[in-house]
């Protein structure tokens, strides 16, 4: 039998994966459901782009990383609007299926928090056998995260090939910290911006995601606390609070430092 489109896109084995938990059946379980299996597969794909962009600053493909970023930057305006999905659910609907979910909670998103990591925004501090279960996929996929280069060392590279100078303190940094602004990244910044304005594009886009991310930050706090309030998270989870924390805290700060000087 030739493939069909269901046998490619494993569509049966999709569409056995909705399985709601309350009973009698609560209505917006499957909205629920299906809104965060379909984040889950964009942060898979934005994980995937990730590791390209890397290869591209590190083998200084400038326009492979600007497609990239395109591509990446497009997905978080997706993201952002799930939302618009999710909050047609209100507070009474998730209250009546909530204690279906126990200890889960989306805290518990290895990937989401893999996506953090590689792009540079760690939390070593994090007890990630509690959170996730010693030797499991989402603990050794984090862990590994946490202890590999992330974008923005790959951008040092790239930087690096079309003539910066890189401080050596910077190659030489624990990379299981977050990153951090560096005022000698930013002169170079300013430099190339300047007078390369091919890589002044991919700069632009690096800020377009960077603003796209926190964006759906901002979104993502706000349909949490329109839907629970001051409520902890399911499973305890720190809720509202915790989400603020990370809230206009960018990714590549060095490019949102000199604006004021552009």
């Amino acid at each position: 039998m030739p493939l069909t489109y269901a046998d490619y896109l494993q569509i049966d084995k999709l569409l056995a994966l909705q399985k709601p938990r309350s009973e009698p059946p609560e209505h917006d379980e499957m909205l629920f459901i299906v809104i965060h299996q379909v984040y889950e597969l964009w942060f898979k794909l934005l994980l995937h782009e990730l590791d390209k962009v890397k290869a591209d600053f590190s083998n200084a493909d400038l326009y492979g990383a600007i497609h990239t970023f395109k591509r990446a930057r497009t997905v978080l305006k997706t993201l952002v609007g799930q939302l618009d999905i999710l909050e047609t659910m209100t507070p009474m609907s998730f209250s009546s299926f909530r204690d279906r979910l126990e200890t889960a909670s989306g805290f518990q998103s290895y990937q989401f928090r893999e996506l953090e990591f590689a792009l540079g925004y760690k939390r070593a501090d994090m007890d990630f056998a509690a959170l996730y279960g010693d030797k499991t996929t989402g603990h050794s996929n984090v862990m590994r995260r946490l202890r590999e280069r992330s974008v923005i060392d790959h951008f040092y590279d790239f930087l690096e090939k079309n003539g910066a100078e890189i401080p050596a303190l910077l190659k030489a940094r624990d990379i299981t910290h977050s990153n951090v602004a560096s005022e000698s990244i930013q002169r170079e910044l300013l430099r190339i911006y300047r007078n390369q304005p091919d890589i002044a594009i991919l700069f632009e886009l690096m800020t377009d995601f960077d603003e796209g991310l926190q964006e759906w930050r901002y979104r993502h706090v706000k349909a949490v606390e329109r839907t629970i309030g001051s409520k902890r998270g399911t499973g305890g989870s720190p809720g509202v609070e915790f989400l603020k924390r990370s809230l206009f805290v960018p990714v590549f700060p060095d490019l949102w430092a000199i604006r004021h000087e552009l």
